[in-house]
Order: structure tokens, then sequence, then C-alpha cells
């Protein structure tokens, strides 16, 4: 899959018009981006629509597609989680939402308390055999969830977890402890969402100046507050520092210096206009010198 991969959270099928989103997807693949995510919660599956509208023009064989499974998507009691009929029902709505055969990663889309390990596996590896998934996945699952879920699949022969989807950005290193390490000792990549820290790591938020109209701080969307302190936004001005030294901008030095990590596989980015992705795929191929990386680790100290 490529290296930068283009996500539909906060983005389509609201957020922003149609024909902008798909045009935007359109620019990213002819940019070299294969890889597509969404989630049937997104907009309550609008946004699966608008990306399966957006893919009718690729060769399916082209592009990794992925969607998830989890969260409410209606008032009942069955309307959510991993349970087997949730899991089942879920992925035959979003494959007729998409318009698709089937998609290449399923993920689940958090850890589901109420709902055994054993169940959710079966449920998922019956969709492998079936043809109608291909790779499965979890998004924010702890070390212990993941390793649960392996030691499982290899005790019951089921189909076994190959990617993970956590946050990871410069101001969010959590999975650096623990994640990492238990997902390269099971073969597991990383495919990391919010590697632009809700779009702070841009440089368009300035200490003491007003937020930017239109951007993602002036809706609800309350994540991106907390990066919006001093703290915060005196490192910002630090790392756009180095990224002029280096030629290029923030964006780019953020999601290079995720992609220097060998366990991350792609950066998940969202772009509501082409000319965002355009800048966001020059980040891939850019290598950061260890003195580069010495003194961005000194600046996020």
């Amino acid at each position: 899959m490529s290296e930068i991969s283009l996500g539909s959270w906060l983005t389509y099928g609201g957020y922003v018009e149609s024909d902008s989103a798909i045009r935007t997807i359109h620019r990213a693949y002819d940019l070299g981006i294969n890889f597509f995510d969404t989630a049937n919660v997104y907009m309550r599956g609008e946004a699966e629509i608008v990306v399966g509208q957006a893919i009718k023009e690729f060769q399916r064989e082209s592009i990794v597609l992925a969607t998830k499974v989890f969260w409410p998507m209606g008032e009942g009691p069955n309307d959510r989680g991993l349970s087997r009929k949730h899991i089942i029902e879920q992925a035959n709505a979003s494959l007729k939402r998409l318009d698709v055969d089937y998609v290449d990663i399923y993920y689940a889309h958090r850890f589901d308390q109420e709902t055994p390990v054993e169940e959710t596996l079966r449920a998922f590896d019956d969709l492998v055999r079936q043809g109608k998934v291909l790779y499965l996945g979890v998004s924010e699952w702890t070390a212990e969830q993941i390793s649960e879920a392996v030691h499982i699949a290899d005790k019951k022969l089921l189909d076994r977890i190959v990617v993970n989807q956590p946050q990871y950005n410069m101001f969010h290193r959590v999975i650096e402890k623990e994640i990492i390490p238990v997902s390269e000792k099971h073969g597991i990549g990383q495919v990391v969402w919010s590697p632009l820290a809700q779009g702070v790591l841009t440089g368009k938020y300035k200490k003491g100046a007003s937020i930017p109209e239109g951007s993602r701080a002036t809706t609800n969307n309350t994540s991106i507050q907390r990066f919006l302190t001093d703290e915060y936004l005196n490192k910002v001005d630090h790392l756009t520092t180095v990224a002029n030294e280096l030629d290029i901008t923030l964006s780019q030095l953020a999601i290079a210096w995720i992609l220097r990590q060998p366990n991350v596989a792609s950066a998940l980015v969202g772009a509501s206009r082409p000319e965002q992705i355009e800048e966001n795929v020059k980040a891939s191929g850019i290598v950061l010198e260890e003195g580069v990386i010495q003194k961005i680790e000194e600046i996020l100290a």
C-alpha cells in the first residue's frame, strides 16, 4: 500500500461536498495513493457512499479499500459492537454502500468489552472465507487486547490480525511504548490516523492569533482543542523552523517523521480539496537525517 493513505473521517459525506470529495480522491489516485479508508459510522454510511462513487473509475485490483465496524449505526441494542450479528450485518451493508464485492481491510473500530473475542474473530474469519474481506485489522486496541486476539486466532486456526490503526503523531506517541513492540512481535503493521494532530502540525494555528475561518477548530470537534495551548503552539513554531531549514512544509516534516518508524506502513491523512493531498503526498520518500530527528526530539521534549 502507499505510504500516504486517504481517509474520510470528518470530511466526506457531509462536511465536504461530494464533488470536492470525489475530485480529491481522484487526485490522490493520480498522485500514486492506492489506499483509501472509511468507516460505516462516518456520517452514518454517507462517507462510504461517497468513497464508493469515487472509486468506480478505478480498476478494483489497483486499490486497497478499508472500512470498519463497531460504533452505533442505529438505536437498537444490536446496532453496535462486535457481536457476530452486528459484524455480519454491517459488513454486508458496507459492501452495498461502497458498491464493491469485497473490502481489502476490515477493522474492528474499537474493542468490545461485551463480546467474547473469539466470537468476533470467528465472524471476521467467516467473512474472509466468504471472500468479502481479505485482511483483518483493529483500531485503538491495547497491546494486551491485540495479544489476546493473536493467541486466540492461532489456537483456533482463525484468520489473524495484520494491521492496527492507532492515533500517532509528534504530539501523541502512546503507541511507541507497548503497541509497536507487540505488533512487531506478531507481524502487525500500523496505519496511523491523525498524523497532523487534527491540522495543528500544518502550522495554520498560531500562538496569540485568532483561529482561521473555516478551520477544523471552528467546528464542534473538541479533540483538537488540547493541542491549541501555548505549550504545543510553541513547539509548532520551533518545528516550523526545522521544516524551513529543510525546505519542506511542516506537514511534510510531520508525516516524514512518522514514516521514519519501520512498523508504520502508512500515514492516513484527510483532505477536503485536491491541493491538500498534493502537499501531503510529497512527504513520501523524504528521509530525515539522524541529526534532524534528534533536533525534533529536543523540541518535542
